[in-house]
């Protein structure tokens, strides 16, 4: 698939924040599809749906509208909410919500068709083995659990929010085993993905990185 650039990799790998800058380089769109699940995640709790209940939050995913804008933001049912779907409580329950098959494949079937209609750099846990297979280029971002955790935990102080992090640490390895272990579209590289450890790399060195890889298999 032309112009379509895959990421995968697990929670504060650091895939969102360069997918974005990645997509501004090349005036790609970005689409973090984690936080469409988010959204489905917020709607949920909005809705007072509880987590259980698999198949009313199958019918709440066919049911909302979300958009992205030209700069990666995400709207659902046409408000912005980039910074409501990163609290807490939605990072609580998103595994749950993504773990459900019928609402991943309400979002893989919008995915797909936001890739076929746009150049598109597109960042989750199942870009490259699921959603988009065939995409032109592959990666898979990781880094150490203690590095992600500490990204994390500063992402938080920045914001002068209380942060623990232990918790945030803790809290990461659940959605890694969550993540890898669950029954349909588990986290996981594919063959043809190329690795790169972020863990001891600038955001600008990762992006150089690809960069490079991307370019030279355009030659």
């Amino acid at each position: 698939m032309k112009n379509v650039i895959a990421i995968d990799g697990p929670s504060g790998a650091g895939k969102s924040t360069i997918a974005k800058l990645l997509a501004k380089r090349l005036n790609y769109l970005h689409l973090d599809t984690g936080a469409m699940y988010r959204a489905v995640t917020l709607a949920a709790i909005k809705n007072n749906i509880d987590f259980n209940q698999k198949n009313k939050l199958v019918e709440l995913a066919k049911s909302i509208d979300i958009t992205f804008d030209e700069n990666g933001e995400i709207f659902l049912n046409g408000k912005n909410v980039t910074g409501d779907i990163r609290t807490a409580e939605v990072n609580n329950h998103v595994s749950e919500v993504a773990s459900i098959k019928g609402v991943r494949e309400v979002l893989v079937e919008k995915q797909q068709q936001l890739a076929q209609s746009n150049m598109v750099v597109m960042d989750g846990r199942d870009i490259t083995t699921v959603v988009l297979p065939e995409a032109e280029h592959k990666f898979f971002l990781t880094a150490s659990l203690a590095e992600r955790a500490k990204r994390r935990y500063q992402e938080i102080k920045a914001k002068d929010k209380e942060a623990d992090f232990e918790k945030i640490k803790n809290s990461i390895a659940r959605r890694d085993k969550l993540d890898s272990e669950r029954k349909h579209s588990p986290l996981k590289k594919a063959e043809d993905a190329v690795i790169i450890d972020t863990t001891d790399l600038s955001i600008d060195q990762v992006l150089d990185k690809m960069i490079t890889i991307i370019e030279g298999d355009s030659r």
